[in-house]
């Protein structure tokens, strides 16, 4: 299949020459696994409760990306890519706190330079966020999953911040034309012709790329991406844990630089998220799964009036394998445009000259009041969700009778309004606020048992030299990011950015958007996409004025990041949020115990592989097993491929490898017994050589009475390949 990306030519530097130069900035990077329960335990981003882990595709990283100061110790930011959801308030507490434990060397790094990105993955174990509202489907808050996330982001920051050495840092970007599309095109369109016309497309096709670079031997230490694309590949009845398609993307790049001509050891790629909000890796467009096969309705996707039927459909959507074939596929778009950008770059890169500075505060956005661009005050809302919340979006539609599009009359069930109003009844300042949106939720206003949602928001920009980074808490739609952006930049513009080695010209701002991090505030959608009330403008928390808040909020403290009388006074740090991983409800069970069934034990084959298989062909064996919530074994593995490669088995394959699945099932909850089933998805081509495999399954059980945890280990019948 032919892809379709473009690289525009920047000026040619002299990579030699740059070599020449003093070492620019310190530079480290680091990879940790953050895998938390597999099974039984909801997933997080389709809120479906149903939707409940039963094994693993493949694990879940936290990347990190450090830049400093080659002069100023203290200029230093901390750069994090999780494949989760999103970032999150408690995590990132956590994450600091913990910072501060590793030592006084780690007191450089707190809140105002560190930032705690999702890729927006909705195939990650959830009960791990702060507020009550994403806790509802699963089941509260499961401190194993939560735990699992802030360890392994900070053993990720930790391996950076050992890493450090200086080096170099260059941006570029390129385009991608077929790994997103927009979902809401009838909300896009309604904002200004004027504007639209500065586009090509209806989404951001641009990545944009940071190139780590080693000062001692030129050598490429990792990657950092930005593109807009919804993780979201994996569907809804997908209950295997995966980092989605920016997992494959991450994945396939880092084993490509593993290769003795690649980079340095331990090269780390990282694809961050951008303006996502209103993205879809569903490039085929939305059909209706109910037999007509036709398009669901433009303006509020629905199929002869019902939303459940309307679909997204991936580029391999044909194949029934949960879109774990799309997934790959929009994955492999992303790491081809990259690779080919980070080629390009050796020529064509922009390096990067400057201080390393950062902000961070918060603001309560539950009513933040500023001047509106037409030059009238406004304030924000607390925050509250519009009946085409409940409508889902074709990536994954919602339940019951809530329609896209829903302005003024919702038309919806009135049963909901009861609830809605059992709940809590908005008041009519608040719904005033809000208007047009419908209120379903006025989730801002609601403390019983604890806050369900965000209404402190973070406020936080990084900057590099020529290089802002907005680090964005909300889904911002694709127009809203590029006006936050324009803003950023224009504001920038004002202020001396670096300038160029070549000439005295002052270099221009160059301004990316990364999120949702930090915390989770849903959507930011513009004001016109806000009245047309589709999914993203009924998700956009705080009202109409959400996107000229925050930009307001950004481009106010923007000069603290220059030469300016602002840069020397302290940052408000601003209202506290809260935290509530000590009083959060949990409703998960806790693992009891594990048996074996009778006149069998643990890790014993239960149904073993074929003697032989060609490529193409896939290999399945069944263990007894044990609950794998037992030990997550993070940095470790559940399952493995071993080779025969002269006397010795060596390990080809883990969990970290799309082609290999692990999936676990219960067989008596009362007698504690359980299956684990392997199977590798061997390629077609040639990557895998012919000779003798086996499958490794690695366990832990817990005995009935002492709950003491063991490990164990099966192993396979040798099989061929052909």
């Amino acid at each position: 299949m032919k892809h379709f990306y473009s690289i525009p030519l920047l000026p040619p530097t002299s990579q030699s020459a740059v070599f020449n130069h003093e070492p620019v900035y310190l530079l480290g990077v680091g990879k940790a696994d953050i895998t938390g329960p597999v099974v039984e335990i909801n997933m997080m981003g389709y809120a479906d409760p149903n939707q409940v882990g039963s094994g693993l595709r493949q694990r879940l990283y936290s990347r990190a990306f450090i830049v400093g100061s080659s002069d100023k110790p203290e200029e230093r930011i901390v750069y994090l890519v999780l494949d989760t959801q999103s970032g999150d308030t408690a995590v990132r507490y956590g994450i600091l706190e913990g910072l501060k434990e590793l030592g006084p060397e780690y007191g450089l790094y707190g809140k105002s330079n560190v930032a705690v990105t999702g890729t927006h993955s909705h195939s990650g174990p959830g009960a791990w966020l702060n507020y009550l509202l994403p806790q509802i489907t699963s089941k509260g808050f499961e401190r194993q999953s939560y735990q699992a996330i802030v360890d392994g982001a900070l053993l990720s920051i930790k391996r950076a911040h050992e890493s450090l050495a200086p080096g170099y840092l260059s941006v570029g970007e390129t385009e991608i034309h077929d790994a997103n599309i927009n979902r809401s095109p009838f909300a896009y369109l309604a904002n200004p012709e004027q504007e639209r016309r500065k586009y090509e497309h209806e989404v951001d096709k641009t990545m944009q790329m940071l190139k780590f670079q080693s000062a001692e031997d030129g050598k490429e230490r990792g990657v950092l991406t930005w593109f807009p694309v919804h993780g979201t590949s994996m569907l809804g009845n997908n209950t295997l844990i995966s980092g989605d398609n920016k997992g494959v993307a991450a994945m396939l790049f880092e084993k490509d630089m593993q290769s003795p001509e690649g980079g340095s050891d331990g090269f780390v790629a990282g694809f961050s998220q951008a303006n996502v909000g209103d993205t879809s890796p569903n490039v085929l467009g939305a059909y209706c799964e109910d037999g007509s096969g036709e398009k669901c309705n433009f303006e509020d996707s629905t199929c002869g009036g019902r939303t459940q039927p309307c679909h997204g459909r991936g580029p391999m959507f044909r194949k029934a394998d949960e879109g774990a074939s799309s997934c790959f596929e929009i994955g492999q778009r992303q790491y081809l445009g990259a690779k080919a950008l980070y080629l390009a770059m050796a020529n064509n890169g922009k390096f990067l000259s400057g201080p390393v500075r950062s902000l961070h505060t918060y603001r309560d956005f539950s009513n933040y009041t500023f001047q509106h661009p037409n030059g009238s005050i406004v304030s924000t809302c607390p925050a509250a969700l519009g009946y085409s919340f409940a409508a889902g979006t074709t990536d994954g539609p919602g339940a019951f009778d809530f329609k896209q599009n829903n302005t003024g009359s919702p038309g919806a069930n009135p049963l909901w309004s009861i609830v809605r109003n059992f709940l809590r009844e908005p008041s009519e300042g608040q719904k005033a606020c809000h208007y047009p949106k419908p209120i379903l939720l006025d989730v801002g206003e609601i403390e019983r048992p604890y806050l369900w949602t965000p209404n402190v928001v973070d406020i936080q920009i990084l900057r590099i030299g020529q290089l802002l980074i907005i680090v964005s808490p909300g889904e911002a739609t694709t127009m809203a990011g590029r006006r936050w952006k324009e803003a950023i930049a224009a504001s920038a513009s004002t202020h001396t950015i670096s300038s160029s080695a070549i000439s005295n010209e002052q270099d221009p701002p160059i301004v990316v958007l990364g999120g949702p991090a930090n915390s989770y505030t849903h959507y930011i959608a513009t004001e016109e996409e806000y009245g047309i009330q589709r999914y993203e403008g009924a998700s956009t928390l705080y009202g109409p004025h959400t996107l000229n808040a925050y930009i307001n909020a950004t481009t106010s403290l923007l000069p603290r990041l220059f030469c300016s009388p602002e840069s020397q006074l302290p940052l408000e740090p601003g209202p506290e949020p809260p935290i509530h991983t000590n009083i959060s409800y949990n409703f998960n069970l806790a693992v009891r115990f594990d048996r074996a069934p009778f006149f069998k034990h643990f890790g014993q084959v239960v149904t073993d592989v074929a003697p032989s298989y060609r490529r193409g062909e896939t290999v399945r064996v069944t263990f007894v097993g044990a609950n794998p919530r037992n030990n997550l074994r993070l940095e470790g593995t559940f399952v493995a491929v071993e080779h025969r490669k002269g006397g010795a088995w060596v390990a080809v394959r883990d969990d970290s490898d799309w082609d290999l699945v692990y999936r676990w099932r219960r067989t008596s909850t009362v007698l504690g017994t359980s299956e684990v089933e392997v199977s590798w998805e061997i390629g077609a081509g040639g990557e895998v050589p012919g000779g003798l495999y086996r499958v490794r399954y690695f366990g832990d059980q817990k005995s009935w009475g002492s709950g003491n945890v063991e490990a164990f280990e099966g192993v396979s019948g040798v099989f061929g390949i052909e």
